[in-house]
């Protein structure tokens, strides 16, 4: 973040008022950790990778520690490509920085083998479609790049064979 000292502008609050102006940045780079890396390298290779718990879920994407105790995990398993929309939220309007152009879903999907669900985008054409239990498969980028969005987006299973 950065700033500079107070100022004397016209704001909504009235005129004399202080005001200082921001930049909220973050102007550090941080590395991705040994799990997240491993599942952005995956994504490279159009895999999806999880991370087994002790108790025996697991989780997508891979955190490096167990949410409910706190135990170092690291057993990466790969899941399907596949799953199930568990909730989802119609964008009828998409925004010029959303991943799609046309109206979506922002949906959790729960792929096939793991435990937890992951944030993601179905483009399934139209908000008819979409329905929680609906299954998905990835649609892959075809210029990969070790990142999210290698995962172009979810669509509908029935949508091409």
């Amino acid at each position: 973040m950065s700033a500079s000292g107070p100022q004397s502008q016209t704001s909504p609050a009235g005129a004399g008022v202080l005001t200082a102006p921001y930049t909220l940045e973050y102007t550090y780079r941080r590395s991705t950790g040994p799990l997240i890396g491993r599942f952005l390298a995956g994504l490279q290779e159009g895999r999806i990778l999880g991370v087994r718990t002790r108790g025996g879920e697991v989780l997508v994407p891979p955190p490096e520690y167990a949410p409910g105790t706190g135990e170092a995990l690291g057993e990466l398993v790969e899941v399907a490509s596949t799953g199930v929309v568990t909730t989802w939220a119609w964008v009828c309007e998409p925004r010029s920085r959303d991943p799609l152009s046309h109206p979506f879903a922002w949906a959790l999907v729960r792929l096939d083998g793991a435990s937890s669900a992951m944030l993601h985008v179905v483009d399934a054409g139209q908000a008819e479609r979409m329905s929680t239990g609906m299954r998905v498969r990835v649609r892959w980028r075809e210029a990969r790049d070790g990142s999210i969005r290698d995962i172009a987006c979810f669509e509908p299973c029935e949508a091409t064979p």
